[in-house]
């Protein structure tokens, strides 16, 4: 039997990336179904939604990465998906890669993630610092080298999902993944490559990704180490 696949796709005022986005992954991944979870944009993300009949959720208010996620996760797990892939809508990230990632996942994977940095060196950007900085804290606190652990391009199984969407206090960030190496989850990357966003702004910037790092690395070293392993 073949396994359901559902692409969960988050959008905040994406309206000059979205259909771009969108029907490169229809066009590129016919067999795997999608959603997008628009996270309250105020542009015209949502008419453009409606307009082209995509499949989407519309937040009446802007939530943030974490609650539009765990929106996806909630959808995959009430309708039966076997394997979830997070994906965003901003062009960085490229639907060819969708399917290694599933294969990959399929060999006995929870958690699979798509990774720059496998075969390819980090550049010295604050944001390429940052991920090294996580990867060398997360092989301190697991004894795990994640070579990509910021990538935003990830496949979970059918476990991985059903824990994120009943965890409302639990995200798919760098620290939760300490979290499920400790408690014996299998954790695989495989090479990608990734684009720069096609429009708009990013969240990040100076401020909040070095934001974004101190929280991530605190919550690894101190927070992370103390939940109990529970399976």
């Amino acid at each position: 039997m073949m396994n359901k696949v559902l692409l969960i796709i988050p959008a905040y005022n994406e309206e000059n990336n979205i259909e771009k986005v969108i029907n490169g992954v229809i066009k590129t991944c016919p067999e795997y179904d999608y959603i997008i979870i628009n996270d309250g944009s105020t542009d015209k993300t949502p008419e453009i939604c409606r307009k082209n009949n995509y499949n989407f959720i519309d937040l009446p208010i802007n939530t943030g990465i974490g609650i539009v996620v765990q929106a996806g996760f909630k959808y995959a797990l009430y309708n039966g998906y076997d394997y979830a892939v997070q994906f965003d809508c901003d062009g960085q990230h490229f639907p060819n890669y969708i399917k290694p990632l599933i294969e990959k996942a399929k060999e006995g994977f929870n958690i699979v993630i798509g990774s720059r940095f496998i075969n390819v060196k980090r550049g010295h950007n604050l944001r390429m610092v940052g991920s090294k900085i996580l990867s060398c804290l997360i092989y301190l606190t697991t004894g795990r080298f994640i070579a990509d652990p910021t990538s935003g391009m990830k496949v979970y199984d059918r476990v991985m999902l059903e824990y994120y969407a009943r965890e409302i206090n639990s995200a798919p960030e760098p620290d939760d993944l300490v979290y499920h190496l400790r408690r014996g989850k299998k954790v695989a990357e495989v090479q990608v490559m990734m684009g720069k966003r096609h429009a708009g702004l990013s969240y990040f910037n100076v401020v909040t990704g070095t934001l974004f790092i101190i929280y991530m690395s605190i919550s690894i070293l101190f927070i992370q180490t103390l939940r109990p392993k529970r399976k």
